[in-house]
């Protein structure tokens, strides 16, 4: 919708409020909301003044004044709240210099893409992120000086079988054994559904959804893949669709990697294809069917992994998913069908159309502006240096010989081991200045400080268990 069409909307439909939306450095959501009488055409021009000291990540206090830009193709109804109210995701500008922050993450996948059309090698960038969840009946978690601990709650968990739930009816789903169950081992089919017509309801198409392999609520939302912005921005709507369709039917969601020990994480696998002219750039007579120029990309992205797993598995917590065992994607390989293989090539489909990357380390926590774009200044660089992704993990790589797995990368074991990596094998992402040395810099420094040096200062839990007795 242009400007002129959201205020024609925002009368046919009696709007209230209007919800400025847009995404802080670390990856949530932040909004805040005017009277719709206050917006104009002008507002689309001038913006809306806000303090962006309180934002982390951000402006320093005597530097704080910052505007949201609102952009009208993004406007939506909101299908949650009381009154009528129509959002609006939101450029971040300076007040003073009217220039794009650089800190917006936003910000920096619109410079991504303008990027890759400025070197002549495609002019559509698609992304289609496999979004994995937990739905739980109850969470309790703290952390002071004297305790620290979670409790999380499923009725659909193993380890609620011999629970009194007067009665308890069974059909718990067993550790690892959650992949497609029909009900009432399924118990959660209409909370999905109602999250998939929200979803409709909000303008994001739909491909499927299903129960995932985890024992307690695991599941996945497959929205249709799109432009890199576009599906950036409908991301952030999933999130915000699934959380609030669970808090109505009296559950919590979380897109936490790796909530419950001894089963699978959740991920969020994305799939990646470059097309110039209307024509799939990654579809040709090579390897599973791919071009070269798919399998520069390919190397590329394998060579700089390490780096980019800052941005696309950016918390702690992501590293406890990243271990073998749990259909983990930990070998920086490639392979038309082994998913332990950090890049997966699809085979569903003949069609040069379908032809696509799937990178499968990234999990929902990350920040989808900076982890697709930096996916998709890996893949540029193995493009335009040609670099060569060696020979497909094609065998079962628990077929392998201890000799023959030392020769397999692994991604990083840890977020300090990635953020290293970041700090040495970053020069792919100045180019263009889509990444900048502040924006790189800033994201170090906030996840070091804030988070791994966090947990690194705390007793863990499971230490008493090791060490109490010594």
């Amino acid at each position: 919708m242009t400007p002129r069409e959201v205020l024609a909307l925002i009368r046919e439909k009696e709007v209230k409020s209007v919800d400025l939306r847009f995404m802080d450095f670390p990856g949530i959501w932040q909004h805040f909301a005017v009277p719709a009488e206050t917006i104009s055409e002008e507002t689309f021009e001038e913006g809306l003044g806000f303090d962006g000291s309180s934002i982390r990540g951000w402006q320093a206090i005597n530097e704080s004044d910052m505007l949201v830009m609102p952009d009208s193709h993004t406007a939506i109804i909101d299908p949650f709240l009381k009154h009528t109210t129509v959002a609006m995701i939101c450029n971040i500008q300076d007040p003073l210099t009217k220039e794009d922050y650089t800190r917006d993450p936003r910000n920096v996948a619109r410079k991504a893409v303008n990027y890759a059309k400025s070197t002549g090698i495609c002019d559509t960038v698609y992304m289609g992120p496999e979004s994995e969840f937990f739905v739980f009946d109850d969470v309790r978690f703290d952390q002071n000086e004297h305790e620290g601990y979670y409790h999380l709650d499923s009725a659909e968990g193993q380890w609620n079988r011999g629970k009194i739930e007067s009665p308890n009816l069974g059909h718990k789903i067993r550790y690892k054994e959650g992949y497609f169950p029909v009900p009432p081992s399924d118990s959660m089919a209409d909370l999905r559904t109602e999250m998939v017509l929200k979803l409709i309801e909000c303008g994001i198409e739909v491909e499927a959804q299903h129960h995932e392999v985890a024992t307690a609520g695991q599941m996945e939302i497959d929205m249709k893949f799109n432009e890199l912005i576009k599906i950036s921005d409908q991301l952030l709507w999933y999130k915000y669709v699934v959380k609030n369709v669970a808090r109505s039917y009296g559950k919590t969601a979380t897109f936490m990697p790796k909530p419950v020990f001894m089963d699978n994480g959740s991920g969020m696998h994305t799939h990646m294809s470059l097309w110039k002219g209307g024509d799939p750039l990654f579809a040709g007579s090579g390897y599973a069917g791919l071009s070269d120029i798919a399998m520069y990309a390919i190397g590329g992205i394998l060579k700089h992994a390490k780096a980019i797993c800052a941005f696309t598995n950016p918390t702690t917590n992501s590293y406890k998913r990243l271990v073998p065992g749990y259909e983990a994607p930990v070998n920086l390989a490639y392979s038309r069908r082994n998913r332990s293989a950090a890049v997966r090539i699809p085979v569903y489909s003949p069609s040069p159309k379908a032809k696509r990357l799937e990178f499968r380390c990234p999990d929902s926590s990350c920040n989808p502006y900076l982890a697709f774009s930096a996916l998709l200044m890996a893949g540029l660089d193995g493009i335009q240096n040609k670099i060569d992704p060696g020979e497909p993990l094609d065998k079962d790589i628990y077929d392998l010989t201890p000799e023959e797995l030392k020769e397999v990368p692994q991604a990083p074991s840890s977020l300090e081991e990635a953020l290293d990596n970041l700090e040495n094998d970053h020069e792919f992402l100045l180019k263009g200045d889509v990444f900048t040395e502040d924006v790189l810099s800033t994201w170090i420094w906030y996840k070091r400080e804030k988070e791994a040096d966090a947990i690194r200062l705390r007793p863990h839990p499971y230490e008493f268990c090791l060490y109490y007795d010594i």
